[in-house]
């Protein structure tokens, strides 16, 4: 169905410490630089504003209200343009020190699944995603790197299965 649909996903995680904190800075300081350039990547179609960025209960990217906590919210062409920008560029260099910057979230915190082309959807929407994949595993409403036969680079350059958990 190319050119029908679109993949979104949803990359939660909460900081180790407040944004102003010296232990974030770094990363702070790269999110403009790292959004830019997926925004501009070969299949990008849409972010959620304030992707990257901790809620402050005032964006759309809140999380129960807790400063700390960080959602990035996307919509690509495909699987293939996702994971280009995730792997291949210095985004995969951010993603590889994550530990320095993040708590480990004890489970799964990142999800995927298809939308109708135009369709922007919600971080809402995206929890629930995240939701159904932990309650019921892979399937063709929410699903993880795995389950999309197209994904090849997550296999040989992504996180071990038990920073997933």
């Amino acid at each position: 169905m190319p050119g029908t649909r679109h993949l979104a996903q949803l990359n939660i995680g909460r900081l180790v410490a407040p944004t102003d904190d010296p232990r974030v800075a770094e990363f702070m300081a790269a999110l403009d630089r790292i959004n830019g350039m997926g925004k501009r990547m070969p299949g990008f179609v849409w972010m959620m504003e304030g992707s990257g960025e901790p809620g402050t209960g005032n964006t759309e990217n809140s999380i129960g209200g807790d400063p700390q906590f960080v959602a990035n919210l996307t919509v690509w062409d495909d699987v293939e343009s996702l994971e280009n920008f995730v792997w291949n560029t210095v985004h995969r260099q951010f993603y590889e020190r994550r530990a320095e910057w993040f708590e480990v979230m004890g489970e799964m915190h990142f999800v995927m699944w298809w939308v109708p082309e135009g369709h922007r959807p919600t971080l809402d929407e995206g929890l629930e995603r995240l939701e159904r994949l932990k309650a019921d595993g892979d399937s063709d409403h929410a699903f993880g790197w795995a389950h999309v036969k197209e994904a090849r680079l997550w296999r040989t350059r992504g996180c071990a299965p038990v920073a997933a958990e």
